[in-house]
């Protein structure tokens, strides 16, 4: 059981991003996607998902596939039905449709025997425990929202679907201690209640604290050139990436 990202090369235009890359996520595992800026680790998290813009090289040996099932031809919203979740780098804001109304529309679609009362209680017991205020349950997604606060919705929007796998893209950025500590324990529950796989892209060690991964991998000019457990986070925040220099 395993979300498998095997031999992915990804253009986005005539570009090559990701020039063969193979990732596997277990079921209740974390692992840390690391790598200098333009390296090609957003570009993984949308391909991954299925974002249109990112195409996926059909070459030899080329699979994406989640717990046995191939996703290459499938789309972003059967991907998501499957059991995967993308929390966005930059959460977009929707205007015209509050956040409890598409929290209470992800659960339905989950088709889950329970009331409309207990539907309600669920999300107001996922926000309370995120610090997310019934005042933001009634606005509009992300309108006029704090980075801090939109970054605590989408943990909000995951704890909710309850996804097979994650992926985090730079979760962390942009959240001051508090907002941080919330967001990786929300996440790392994950993990440990419901067993999620997941996949945290991260610039920091301060988020990965928390969130302690099983291994840690470092993508660099759409390549995986080092793999390693929780001290290869460490040797990074001392040497920087000059650690990957011959």
């Amino acid at each position: 059981m395993a979300l498998e990202i095997t031999n992915l090369r990804v253009k986005i235009g005539n570009k090559e991003v990701l020039k063969g890359v193979d990732i596997r996520v277990e079921k209740g595992e974390v692992v840390a996607l690391m790598g200098p800026n333009g390296s090609g680790k957003s570009s993984l998290a949308y391909a991954v998902a299925g974002h249109p813009n990112y195409k996926v090289i059909r070459a030899q040996g080329s699979e994406l596939s989640m717990d046995g099932e191939s996703l290459l031809d499938r789309t972003p919203d059967e991907r998501a039905r499957m059991g995967l979740f993308l929390a966005l780098q930059y959460p977009v804001a929707i205007s015209g449709v509050t956040v409890k109304e598409m929290l209470l529309a992800s659960i339905r679609e989950r088709k889950i025997d329970k009331s409309a009362l207990e539907l309600r209680k669920e999300v107001e017991k996922e926000a309370e425990e995120l610090g997310v205020s019934e005042e933001l349950l009634k606005r509009s997604i992300n309108d006029g929202f704090s980075g801090g606060e939109k970054k605590k919705m989408e943990i909000l929007q995951m704890r909710i679907l309850k996804p097979k796998y994650a992926i985090l893209d730079e979760t962390d950025s942009g959240l001051d201690i508090d907002a941080l500590r919330t967001v990786a324990k929300g996440a790392r529950s994950m993990v440990g209640e419901f067993g999620t796989g997941m996949l945290v892209i991260t610039h920091y060690q301060r988020i990965l604290k928390y969130l302690k991964p099983d291994r840690v991998v470092i993508l660099k000019d759409g390549v995986i050139v080092k793999e390693g457990d929780g001290k290869l986070v460490e040797e990074l925040e001392k040497k920087g990436y000059k650690l990957l220099e011959k």
